[in-house]
Order: C-alpha cells, then structure tokens, then sequence
C-alpha cells in the first residue's frame, strides 16, 4: 500500500464523481473508460478501481493507493489526468 499526495483529493472527488454520473451501473459499482467507481454502504469511503489498483478516499479527506504494479498508478493518472481535462 501506498499513500500518494501527488494528486489533489478535489481532482479525485471529481473523477469519482464522473464515474458514476457518466459511467454504466453494474452490480453496484460504476464503470467509465476502463475506471471502476463503487463506496461502502454507508457513503463514507469511496474506492477509484483500475486493473490492480484500487484508490480509497477516505473521510476527512485522506487517500492512499494499494497496487501491484507502478505502471498501473502510472496509467491510471494519467487516465485520471485526460478526465479532468475533458472535465474542465
């Protein structure tokens, strides 16, 4: 596990909040261009998804990052980045 503030929280609300706006539902978690959105039962903490890597955003505004492989926390920021940029 990983904890990574390279990225500001706003910009991952963002994303999470794209995933499941603009995203297809799929047995409780969202999916959009390739990223996996879903939160635990009470709304608290919400997760990001892609290929081995799951983001945790947690209450009081903390996150961290579990992953396999650093190419996948390269590709996912950079597919975090693009949706922004759409966003904007």
């Amino acid at each position: 596990m990983m904890k990574n503030n390279t990225v500001a929280l706003s910009d991952l609300l963002q994303v999470f909040n794209l995933v499941t706006t603009q995203g297809s539902k799929t047995e409780g978690n969202y999916e959009y261009q390739g990223i996996t959105a879903w939160h635990d039962f009470d709304g608290y903490t919400c997760f990001l998804g892609y290929k081995d890597l799951t983001l945790t955003l947690l209450f009081h505004g903390r996150y961290t990052f579990d992953f396999e492989q650093q190419e996948t926390l390269d590709v996912f920021l950079s597919k975090v980045n693009k949706l922004l940029l759409v966003k904007t």
